[in-house]
């Protein structure tokens, strides 16, 4: 491998993945709620933001709705929600934390619906996305991503007015799942409220779950490593997964902050990236150090009146692209939309996609999950379709290189129309970075 694995990982790299890129809600959620209509056994979600207008695709009715279904057909359903605390009860508006109007809803559901709540380290944020699908049996299918159940999210594609998300998860399946499968059990058993009167909800919510034993048969070809932030002092169980090693989850977990360093400086062509925020000087001095390599390198970020300032000082090379991306409301005027996925692809051949942002608080405080992978046919396909969506532009005879080489001259070019006040744009890519001399 010429991207290093972290090394202080509670998991392992695995190889025999399939890997499948569902790039925005509605495809994403498509997915996963067919994967939960069809599954035998299990549905296993970790959720941090659950909003009460939010809407699954198809006429599917609420998030709960789907669950409650699954519920009916004798299917476990378990979702372990995040509970704000009072530095961030600010975020509570959005969050499922409990609150009485939850409870309410609670109790049109299916009574055999288990939920755990659990809070982060004072400040942060219980932040994985995920769904599990018949855990520990031959089927187990996980999906990772970045996308909250968020009405801005569930969007058709191709309605990309203001007020929109862009955002992309992974379906997962084979060997690596079994980690999705232990982080659930270990979070589930150690959830901080769940001995709270009101911290669980369901008949069998007080009892914990065995950590699995048997690793899925292999899928397909990718090397997978899932990986994390833990803050130290959340979990005490560093009970090891299936041929792995027993790791002092008690110290915490960053193996997200090493994979992202390691693979940055391992970086020889290209580099394309979407976050939410770029803000870490460690990361911002790894890119600034592959530009002086002289690797191509693409980050795409929310579109804001002014661009990110850590990000600014890389704008002095000229084989940096930032950019944000802009959809065309029914008046036919361009309105950003918000850029809120987390991944990055590196040399057409490695890629990382989950709920780590590259801000302080993604990277060494809350809780969250990344999926790492080894595998040029998943990263083309997630890189041509990202670029497609874009660039409006078939990029899959490129090599990666040239691809980022010309998403820059799209995105400087549908800058300068944006200042140019006319709308007719090449796909929805622009430069964030002004052009010389336009006094703007």
């Amino acid at each position: 491998m010429t991207i290093p694995a972290a090394s202080r990982a509670s998991y392992p790299v695995r190889p025999g993945n399939a890997i499948h890129p569902l790039i925005d809600g509605v495809p994403a959620f498509r997915r996963i709620c067919e994967a939960i209509e069809q599954a035998k056994h299990s549905v296993w979600a970790t959720v941090t933001f659950m909003w009460a207008a939010c809407r699954m695709p198809d006429g599917r009715g609420t998030p709960l709705d789907v669950l409650n279904r699954a519920a009916e057909r004798g299917i476990d359903v378990r979702i372990i929600f995040w509970r704000p605390d009072p530095e961030t009860e600010y975020l509570k508006t959005n969050a499922f934390w409990g609150a009485p109007e939850h409870i309410e809803k609670l109790s049109e559901s299916h009574p055999s619906l288990l939920i755990r709540w659990d809070r982060a380290q004072p400040g942060y944020c219980q932040h994985q996305k995920s769904w599990l699908i018949d855990a520990g049996a031959e089927s187990e299918t996980a999906f990772l991503g970045g996308i909250n159940l968020n009405p801005h999210s569930v969007v058709a594609p191709g309605h990309r007015g203001e007020g929109q998300n862009h955002d992309v998860y992974i379906e997962l399946a084979g060997p690596s799942t079994v980690d999705v499968h232990h982080n659930f059990a270990q979070r589930w058993n150690e959830a901080s409220e769940r001995k709270l009167p009101d911290g669980r909800w369901g008949a069998g919510s007080e009892s914990d779950l065995s950590f699995p034993t048997e690793i899925p048969r292999q899928r397909g070809q990718a090397l997978v490593q899932i990986q994390r932030t833990i803050h130290k002092g959340r979990f005490a169980n560093g009970h090891a997964t299936p041929e792995g090693s027993v790791f002092p989850i008690e110290e915490g977990e960053l193996s997200n902050f090493e994979q992202y360093c390691a693979a940055i400086d391992a970086a020889r062509s290209s580099i394309y990236m979407e976050n939410q925020y770029v803000a870490v000087p460690e990361i911002i001095a790894c890119l600034h150090r592959a530009l002086r390599r002289g690797v191509e390198i693409v980050v795409v970020v929310p579109a804001e009146d002014k661009a990110p300032e850590p990000l600014l000082d890389l704008a002095a090379f000229d084989h940096f692209t930032l950019a944000g991306i802009a959809g065309l409301n029914d008046d036919g005027a361009r309105k950003p939309v918000w850029v809120h996925a987390k991944l990055m692809l590196i040399d057409g051949e490695w890629g990382t996609v989950g709920s780590c942002n590259l801000h302080r608080y993604s990277l060494f405080g809350n809780c969250e999950m990344n999926a790492a992978f080894w595998d040029s046919k998943s990263v083309r396909a997630l890189l041509d379709g990202l670029l497609d969506e874009h660039l409006d532009v078939d990029v899959s005879g490129m090599d990666d290189r040239a691809a980022m080489q010309l998403f820059g001259r799209i995105a400087r070019s549908n800058r300068q129309r944006y200042e140019d006040s006319d709308s007719s744009w090449q796909g929805l890519a622009y430069s964030l970075l002004p052009i010389e001399g336009s006094g703007r």
